[in-house]
């Protein structure tokens, strides 16, 4: 597997250049110059000064000389200044906006976990009762409703309606809370205060995104379930007289779970580029909201850097998928 995980890190390097090539080119090619902001700004900016502006940003060069310009930048782990923000974009990118993504998808990962394994089981466990239809249904609903309508809907559910008429209390309906660690440790509030403030924040963005692979994994899950039941050593386990939970939980789940391992692997990218949607919804202020905003404003530098994160993420979560896939299946062998 040494030899494998190697070979494969090999592989990352020439497709993670032609990622970042297509992705520089495809935005380097959007209507409007990316200074467009700057001049309106200052209507007295004369022409001139508006060419040497661009000059000083290297915008007058051809797009290969600005994509070496940047690889070596990036080389040297400098993406450059965001113009919107006033601070290098891999200051922006990986200390204020990936913590606060990567705390959104992580927990809507680990509810749709768990919530998919053990429905899916119970799902295949009553296969085609009422239960089971029931299940089927709901996962299909959740299949089919696109994130930005699922997140309206809940924003008018928990902010408009059930307030007004059962008279429960409003959730945020985006933003993160105004308080900080820094606050717990000089006292002003307690941990407790700290964790629960940041939970109501969370509830309504971390549902809107882990329900599309809740109801996509509990449907693998039943499946994967179905056919490790119907298997010849489970029918023997049965027919010696072992307990019904014994051979579900130690027997058929291990099994049941493969195919799950390498579906999630292959889903977190999925989830992240789904935190783009959601966050925008929510103004909650992660990496996906900043990726939209960074192209709504042409700020390129921050668009590179979350965009070039993400194809690094993709094709390390392709490769940790493969190598918990044989760690799983003792069957697979790479080498």
């Amino acid at each position: 597997m040494f030899k494998y995980t190697i070979r494969r890190l090999a592989q990352m390097i020439p497709l993670l250049f032609l990622v970042s090539v297509v992705i520089f080119t495809l935005l380097s090619l959007q209507p409007g110059d990316p200074l467009d902001a700057v001049r309106m700004a200052d209507p007295f900016m004369t022409a001139e000064q508006f060419q040497a502006l661009r000059r000083a940003h290297g915008l007058d060069q051809p797009i290969y000389v600005r994509y070496f310009r940047w690889l070596g930048r990036l080389l040297q782990g400098d993406l450059g200044p965001s113009r919107t923000y006033g601070m290098p974009a891999t200051e922006f990118i990986f200390q204020q906006r990936l913590p606060n993504t990567l705390l959104l998808t992580v927990t809507a990962l680990l509810i749709a976990l768990s919530v998919a394994i053990p429905v899916g089981i119970f799902s295949a466990v009553r296969q085609y009762s009422k239960a089971d239809y029931t299940v089927t249904f709901l996962a299909f609903v959740g299949l089919s409703t696109p994130n930005f309508f699922l997140g309206i809907v809940l924003m008018y559910l928990f902010v408009i309606f059930l307030p007004d008429t059962l008279g429960l209390p409003q959730l945020p309906t985006g933003g993160v809370p105004g308080v900080f660690w820094e606050d717990v440790q000089a006292g002003f509030i307690t941990a407790g205060q700290f964790f629960g403030q940041w939970a109501i924040h969370m509830i309504l963005p971390v549902f809107t995104l882990a329900t599309g692979a809740m109801a996509s994994w509990t449907r693998f899950m039943r499946a994967s379930m179905l056919e490790v039941l119907n298997q010849d050593y489970i029918r023997t386990a049965r027919s010696k007289g072992v307990y019904e939970r014994k051979v579900l939980y130690k027997h058929a789940l291990r099994n049941g779970l493969i195919p799950i391992v390498t579906l999630v692997g292959l889903s977190l990218p999925g989830l992240f580029n789904g935190a783009l949607i959601t966050e925008t919804i929510f103004s909650f202020p992660g990496m996906g909201r900043a990726i939209f905003e960074s192209l709504m404003q042409k700020d390129y530098n921050v668009a590179m850097a979350a965009l070039v994160f993400l194809a690094v993420l993709t094709v390390f979560a392709n490769l940790l998928a493969d190598l918990v896939y044989a760690v799983v299946d003792p069957r697979i062998r790479y080498d």
